[in-house]
Parts: structure tokens; C-alpha cells; sequence
């Protein structure tokens, strides 16, 4: 298969390598968890959320060396089934990221009720492709699944079984999700609490209220928050993410960053702005299983 080309270059435009190294200047990774299995990681562009992504990717770097991630993606576009690009690369501005075929083609063969081989569902998706590139920069030789996930209630089974299979192989896997935050303002149609400093705290409010499950682990409930409160575009990722790690006997997640474009980017009085959050998942003191062996590829 072709390798993907990118969809969004406009997202992480310039020297991706400078401006990781500039996100993380005189970042340390938090000493807990002491190994990291999965993160929660925003996408939008590099500029207003790259800093807080990079983050997380630095936290996995400093404590595992995933041989694959599993990428669970958000869905702005694609209405069909969740789907798996199961073939070939992704390419990005510091070279190509291979897709780890056999863990892809096992997590096919094992989710048919949930999964569906199709790289259509990824055509002009950005969700996990602007995560690429600090993939390539931080792990140069690890290769991932990407996985379109819509947030409904198949999301939490699949990342269930999902994190049953990485368990049983003993694979060195990360999960990852990708979702932004509450998206508040004109252009996005949402304006509950109207504008200025009291609409920013609302909107500051309303995504910890999603945060909060995060950290509890409570995949379940998850989609349903962000269906009612509009709190996360990438729900089903985010309880994928949650439910993998769940099987891997993480008990906590981990907030590592949380803020807004308007925090990032000031400008006049607050109107509209996106939520973002890192997020990483691990067991104090490492005890977690199933993260552990020579990588599914070689199997």
C-alpha cells in the first residue's frame, strides 16, 4: 500500500524537530506514574496544543519504549464503522511511520463486530496524524495502528479488547487517544454562559468535569458526558484509551497539562477558545502488566 500522505501539514507547519525541542524546553516528566501504558493527547494545531501533546509523548519517552502505538483517533468526518488503517505508512515531515501490520491484522481479525479495514476513514482526518511527528522524533523506529474511533458505545469494548490482545501478547504497546476539549464560542454554536471571564471559568469547568472521569477511569461514562456537555470531540478515544489501559491494570490517570487556546493565545476579551489536556496513565511504582516482550511485528 501507497504510504499516507499528509492531510493537514498546515497543523504542524515548519521544522517539527526545533519546535519539539522548543515545547520541551526544561520539561521533566512527573516522577508518578513511574511507567506510562497510555496518554490522552489534543491535536490541534501545533502552535495552540502542540506544547501540551509533546509533553506526554516526552513522559512515555522518559519511562517505556513502545515499540507500537495504538492511536485511537477522533472522528470529524467518517460516519461508517471504526476504522483501521491496517497497511503500509504514514508519512510525515521527519520521515515515514510504518504501520505495525500484524498487531493491525490481529486486532481485526479479533474486534469484527467493532472494527472495519478502512483507510477511507482516515482521508482528511487530522486527529492522528499531527501526532505523528513527535512519534517519529521521540521513537524513530516505532511503528502504530491507527484506529478512527467514534464515540458511541462500541468504544469502550473495543479498547477493552484491544488492551486483552496487547495483554496476551506481551507487547511493548502505548495507547494513545486524541481528542481536544470543550470547543466554546460563535463559531462553534456553543455560548452557554456567554462571553468574558465568567464563560472562561465555565468552559475551564466544564472540561475538568470530563478530566475528572479521565482520572477516575470511568470509560462508560465517558461518551455520555461528552455528548451532554460538549466537552470532548474525541470521546470514543478517549474511552478506548481508558478502557486499554483499564485491562492493563491501570487504576489513575494522570493530568499532566491543562489549558485553552485563549490561554495559549490571548486575545482581547475571551470569546471563543478550545480545551486541551496530556494525560497519562500508569500504576505507581510501575506495577502494571501486559507492556512487557518483543513487539507484536515480530511475532
Amino acid at each position: 500500500m501507497e504510504a499516507r500522505k499528509p492531510s493537514a501539514p498546515h497543523f504542524y507547519a515548519g521544522d517539527c524537530a526545533r519546535m519539539a525541542d522548543r515545547f520541551l524546553q526544561g520539561f521533566v516528566a512527573p516522577p508518578e506514574p513511574a511507567r506510562v501504558v497510555a496518554g490522552i493527547v489534543p491535536h490541534a494545531g501545533w502552535q495552540y496544543s502542540g506544547a501540551v501533546a509533546a509533553k506526554v509523548f516526552a513522559s512515555i519517552s522518559a519511562k517505556a519504549r513502545p515499540t507500537t502505538f495504538v492511536i485511537f483517533g477522533a472522528v470529524h468526518r467518517w460516519a461508517g464503522i471504526n476504522g483501521v488503517y491496517a497497511r503500509g505508512a504514514w508519512t510525515t515531515p521527519l520521515g515515514a511511520v510504518a504501520v505495525d501490520e500484524a498487531l493491525a491484522a490481529r486486532i481485526l481479525e479479533e474486534t469484527p463486530e467493532w472494527t472495519v479495514d478502512e483507510p477511507k476513514a482516515h482521508s482528511g482526518e487530522h486527529s492522528i496524524e499531527v501526532e505523528l511527528p513527535f512519534v517519529k522524533y521521540l521513537f524513530p523506529e516505532a511503528r502504530v495502528v491507527p484506529i478512527a474511533v467514534n464515540p458511541d458505545s462500541r468504544a469502550v469494548p473495543l479498547g477493552q479488547r484491544i488492551g486483552e490482545i496487547v495483554k496476551r501478547l506481551g507487547a511493548t504497546v502505548v495507547f494513545i487517544g486524541s481528542s481536544d476539549l470543550t470547543h466554546y464560542g460563535d463559531v462553534y454554536g456553543f455560548t452557554p454562559a456567554g462571553f468574558g471571564p465568567r464563560a472562561h471559568r465555565w468552559m475551564q469547568d466544564n472540561d475538568q468535569r470530563i478530566l475528572r472521569l479521565v482520572e477516575q477511569m470511568k470509560a462508560a461514562e465517558i461518551p455520555e458526558e461528552a455528548q451532554r456537555h460538549s466537552n470532548a470531540c474525541g470521546a470514543g478515544a478517549i474511552a478506548a484509551t481508558v478502557a486499554a489501559a483499564r485491562v492493563l491494570g491501570v487504576e489513575r490517570g494522570f493530568v499532566l497539562e491543562h489549558t485553552t487556546s485563549y490561554d495559549v493565545v490571548p486575545d482581547g476579551e475571551f470569546r471563543m477558545a478550545v480545551g486541551y489536556a496530556g494525560v497519562v496513565f500508569g500504576a505507581v511504582g510501575g506495577a502494571v502488566g501486559g507492556a512487557a516482550g518483543s513487539g507484536v511485528g515480530a511475532a
